[in-house]
């Protein structure tokens, strides 16, 4: 038998963490002296220890671990599914951190070249267009913050669908207009749409007028930005907001193998203030 002392240092688990463990019953010591209270773990529980370590450091919460030491049968089978699921997790990380890491050196090239930490805003074109009257094929509803990207697949795949099955004329990429002027408990009103050639029951008109276009290359992360470039733009002109922003999607997400690939047009209907 080894004390808590003992087991803590091998495993290099504190004591304080061990005790919680017990308590929440992750790994309970295989002896208590009902004297002193004292606690031992067996030899056999290193490996136990060695097994909890290793998914922590995959991420893996102490209740999805626990889960997985409490099946008895099919253990193999449910790590393995666990394990690729954390994999793709830990992808989407890494792929988070190397953009942010290429931000970062972005910006600190910047100040080193005696240029503002947001100077990256200049790379942004603003052009000042008239939309043509469009009909769309659209649905309308809220949608959470969340649920976007699932939402983004969901509602196109049933326009593309309808376009298919109705024998429809594409006219453009898809394009969600943002109805909403901020969000709200129920979501963003949200309308995914695609331009099409038939008048048909479904579409509606939409004139868009005169609007602000940007074109964005690149990662959907500084549409934001775009966003406040056109704001600006906006105001210091004497121009107010005349319609429901919208982007239109040139590249399909799911097509292209690098964010630098995805084009995005950015659309801001504006009218002189009065």
């Amino acid at each position: 038998m080894l004390s808590i002392g003992e087991f803590s240092n091998i495993c290099k688990v504190s004591t304080k963490t061990l005790r919680y463990y017990a308590e929440v019953g992750l790994i309970l010591p295989a002896k208590i002296n009902s004297e002193n209270g004292y606690r031992s773990y067996s030899v056999e529980q290193l490996e136990t220890m060695l097994f909890i370590n290793r998914l922590k450091s995959y991420n893996f919460s102490l209740d999805e671990i626990k889960t997985i030491l409490e099946l008895e049968e099919l253990q193999d089978e449910k790590l393995y599914a666990d394990l690729i699921k954390k994999k793709k997790e830990i992808e989407k990380q890494v792929q988070e951190f190397k953009k942010t890491l290429d931000q970062l050196n972005d910006d600190i090239l910047n100040l080193k070249q005696g240029k503002s930490i947001m100077s990256y805003l200049e790379s942004f074109d603003i052009q000042l267009v008239e939309v043509p009257k469009m009909y769309l094929l659209s649905f309308r509803k809220m949608v959470h913050e969340y649920d976007f990207t699932e939402e983004y697949g969901i509602c196109f795949s049933k326009l593309l669908r309808k376009i298919a099955d109705d024998k429809l004329t594409m006219l453009a990429p898809p394009m969600v207009l943002f109805h909403s002027a901020e969000f709200s408990p129920s979501g963003l009103d949200t309308e995914f749409a695609i331009p099409v050639k038939e008048y048909v029951k479904g579409t509606r008109d939409f004139y868009p007028g005169l609007c602000l276009k940007t074109v964005l290359h690149g990662s959907y992360s500084n549409l934001s930005a775009v966003y406040t470039k056109q704001r600006e733009w906006a105001e210091k002109e004497g121009y107010e907001s005349n319609n429901a922003l919208y982007e239109v999607y040139v590249t399909d997400p799911s097509q292209v193998l690098k964010e630098s690939e995805l084009i995005t047009e950015i659309y801001y209907p504006i009218k002189k203030k009065t």
